[in-house]
């Protein structure tokens, strides 16, 4: 069973948090370079980003609906990352998490490791009696993937990976102000809907107790141990 440092960042600007991911990153990717692969560390962060856009590598910038003005009127930034995937939207009442896990210690198949992150958000939603399904040949979690014109989305996916250490994650909407997502094609996905934990149950869940579950599913699906560690000790590990 591997042990993995945990710790809610709480609200953080998107790329404060994408240079703590790379420094993490870096350090176990240079760890492995020097020969002390046994070293390397796992970490599991959780945030909330103030409203912000994020293009994939992979994505089309057609599917930003909004001008730049009228964004930068709105207040929603706007980053071009190095995760895979399309566009997709960050903001209050959204769940982000970015595991940074060494796979070599696990398994080295990335295709199994978003099955897996699925796989934690579709148990979280189990325990509010929601049933999140995934939906062939889309990375995600889905409510009702296989009826049309029913299909939404509730969880996006995308990572990156180095040395075959993982950054980014999930952005799993809890209680989201979903009309953000009217001004991008979600995940580069026409003609299907997002939604969110407080759609689905009509009132709005405690993110604190939404938080609980998903690390209750993290140390199920992935058979790790979470410990929770101070925010100055992770800035300062590198």
């Amino acid at each position: 069973m591997q042990d993995v440092l945990f710790k809610d960042l709480g609200q953080m600007d998107y790329q404060q948090a994408w240079d703590m991911q790379e420094d993490l990153l870096l350090s176990n990717v240079t760890k492995k370079g020097s020969g002390l692969a046994s070293n390397t560390e796992h970490h599991l962060l959780f945030v909330e980003h103030p409203p912000v856009y994020t293009l994939g590598k992979s994505g089309h910038m057609e599917h930003v609906l909004i001008s730049e003005v009228e964004r930068e009127e709105k207040g929603i930034a706007f980053f071009k990352t190095n995760r895979g995937g399309d566009i997709t939207f960050h903001g209050p009442g959204q769940l982000v998490g970015y595991p940074i896990f060494d796979l070599e210690k696990f398994y080295t198949d990335i295709g199994k490791y978003l099955r897996n992150l699925e796989e934690v958000i579709i148990l979280t939603m189990a325990a509010y009696g929601l049933k999140g399904e995934r939906s062939a040949g889309e990375t995600g979690v889905w409510l009702d993937p296989q009826v049309q014109g029913k299909e939404r989305k509730i969880c996006a996916m995308g990572v990156r990976c180095s040395r075959w250490i993982t950054m980014h994650g999930f952005a799993f909407n809890v209680n989201t102000d979903l009309s953000y997502f009217d001004h991008i094609v979600p995940c580069g996905i026409k003609q299907k809907a997002v939604t969110s934990l407080e759609k689905e149950l009509g009132q709005t869940p405690d993110m604190e107790e939404v938080k609980q579950i998903v690390k209750r599913s993290f140390e199920t699906v992935f058979q790790i141990r979470l410990q929770t560690i101070d925010t100055n000790i992770i800035r300062n590990l590198y």
